[in-house]
C-alpha cells in the first residue's frame, strides 16, 4: 500500500558565525563545530525527546583528516544526542549542506520519520589545499581533451564564465562591493543575531613568567569576513590570480572560510505533538549538471528545474540565497535567469560572508529562515549555488 506524501517542516535552525580561514575558529575543530549547532537547534524544540531523532545527515566537501571517521556521527554523539541516534556525511561538494536538508526533509516526506536533522560543516582551515588533504586524480582526466576540465580549478571556471558570458572586471568589482556592503549593514542592523548561536573559542597562551600556560576565553559572534573599508578603488587594484589576462581576483572571489549550521525538521504529527510552530515547509530540491568548464551557471539549470517541480513561477520568489562563489558566475545566473538583483543576497553573499564548502548550503537555509520570521511578506524563498565538476543545486521553502 503506497503512502502519502507528507509536509517536511523546518523547525529551527542555527549556525556559528563564518570564520575567515586561519581566522577566528583556527584551533577549533569542524567535529565540535558540528557538535555546538547540533546541540544549540535541537535546544530550540523545548521538551524534544531526543531518542526521537531519526538521522542527521552532515554535508561536508572535503570528509578527510579531521573532517574523515563520518563526521556526522562523530559530532551528534559530542553534542550529546542518545547513542541510538545514527548520522551519515554526505558529499556534493558546494551544496552539501543543502543537499543535507534536503534528504532529512524528504525522509519525512515519505514517512520514514517525524524527526530529522540536516547540517554542515567545514574547516578549510584543517585542508592543507582546496582539493582536500591528498590529491589523487585520475590520470585519464588528462588524457581525453573532453575530461580536462574535471582539472581545472573552480577560480579558471570562473574566468570562463566572465568570458563566455561577457562579465566586465568592472562589474564583477561592483558586484563584490555591493556584497560587502549589503553585509555590513545586515550585521550593523542585528540581523545575523538570531540566526548565529555564538561560540565559545578557549586559546592556550604560554605565559613565560610564570611558565604556564594560561586559558583564555573569547566569545565569536560575528561574521568575519564582511570589510567596511572595502572600496572599488582598492578592489580595482587587486590582479587576476587565476589567467594572467583575467578578470577574477581575490576580492571578487567567495573567501576561504569555516564554519557549520544545523535544521530540525519535523513531520505535522511531530509538530502537534511537541506544539511546536513550523518557520517553513520545504517545498522541493533539484541538482542539475553543466558543463565542468563553466560549473558556475549551474543553478541556471537547477533553479527552474525545481520550480517546475513544485509548481511555483520565479517571479514568486521574495528572497534568493545565491552562493557567490565569483561574482563572475552569480552575475552570469542572475543575468541569464532574468533574477531580481534586489530579491537576491539582500544581506551579501560569500564574497563578504565567506564560503565554508559543504557547510555553506545549511547556513544559507539558516539565513533564510531568519528572514522569514522577521518578515511576513516573505512566502518563497530559495538556496541554490554552483557545484565543482559542473553541477547545479536549488532548494525551495515556503513560509507558514
Amino acid at each position: 500500500m503506497s503512502k502519502q506524501i507528507q509536509d517536511a517542516y523546518i523547525v529551527a535552525t542555527t549556525r556559528t558565525p563564518v570564520a575567515k580561514r586561519r581566522g577566528a575558529f583556527r584551533n577549533v575543530r569542524p567535529d565540535d563545530m558540528l557538535a555546538h549547532v547540533i546541540r544549540s537547534v535541537v535546544a530550540k524544540a523545548p521538551g524534544l525527546d531526543l531518542h526521537e531523532i531519526r538521522d542527521v545527515i552532515v554535508g561536508c566537501a572535503m570528509p578527510e583528516a579531521e573532517q574523515g571517521m563520518n563526521v556526522a556521527r562523530i559530532g551528534l554523539l559530542l553534542a550529546g544526542l542518545p547513542d541510538t541516534v545514527p548520522g551519515i556525511t554526505i558529499n556534493r561538494f558546494c551544496s552539501s549542506g543543502v543537499n543535507a536538508v534536503a534528504d532529512a526533509a524528504k525522509a519525512i516526506q515519505l514517512g520514514e520519520a517525524d524527526v530529522m536533522i540536516g547540517a554542515g560543516t567545514e574547516s578549510m582551515t584543517v585542508m592543507p589545499q582546496m582539493m582536500g588533504n591528498k590529491v589523487s586524480m585520475n590520470p585519464a582526466v588528462f588524457e581525453r581533451d573532453e575530461n580536462l576540465a574535471i582539472a581545472y580549478g573552480m577560480g579558471l571556471t570562473a574566468e570562463c564564465v566572465a568570458t563566455q558570458y561577457k562579465v566586465s572586471r568592472e562589474d564583477q568589482d561592483a558586484f563584490a562591493l555591493a556584497s560587502h556592503q549589503k553585509a555590513v549593514a545586515a550585521i550593523a542592523a542585528g540581523a545575523f543575531r538570531d540566526e548565529i548561536t555564538p561560540y565559545a573559542v578557549m586559546d592556550h597562551l604560554p605565559d613565560f613568567a610564570t611558565s604556564t600556560v594560561r586559558v583564555a576565553e573569547r566569545l565569536v559572534d560575528t561574521d568575519e569576513g564582511p570589510r567596511p573599508e572595502s572600496s572599488l578603488e582598492a578592489l580595482a587594484k587587486l590582479r587576476p590570480v587565476f589567467a594572467a589576462k583575467g578578470s577574477v581576483t581575490a576580492g571578487n572571489s567567495s573567501q576561504m572560510s569555516d564554519g557549520a549550521a544545523a535544521v530540525l525538521l519535523m513531520s505535522e504529527a511531530a509538530l502537534k505533538r511537541y506544539n511546536l510552530t513550523p518557520i517553513a515547509c520545504y517545498r522541493g530540491y533539484a541538482v542539475a549538471g553543466v558543463p565542468p568548464e563553466v560549473m558556475g551557471i549551474g543553478p541556471v539549470e537547477a533553479i527552474p528545474r525545481v520550480l517546475k517541480q513544485a509548481g511555483v513561477a520565479q517571479d514568486a520568489l521574495d528572497w534568493v540565497e545565491l552562493n557567490e562563489a565569483f561574482a563572475a558566475q552569480a552575475l552570469a545566473v542572475i543575468r541569464t535567469l532574468g533574477l531580481d538583483p534586489a530579491k537576491v543576497n539582500p544581506q551579501g553573499g560569500a564574497i563578504a560572508l565567506g564560503h565554508p564548502l559543504g557547510a555553506t548550503g545549511a547556513i544559507r537555509t539558516a539565513t533564510l529562515m531568519s528572514a522569514m520570521q522577521r518578515d511576513p511578506k516573505l512566502k518563497y524563498g530559495m538556496v541554490t549555488m554552483c557545484i565543482g565538476t559542473g553541477m547545479g543545486a536549488a532548494g525551495l521553502f515556503e513560509r507558514v
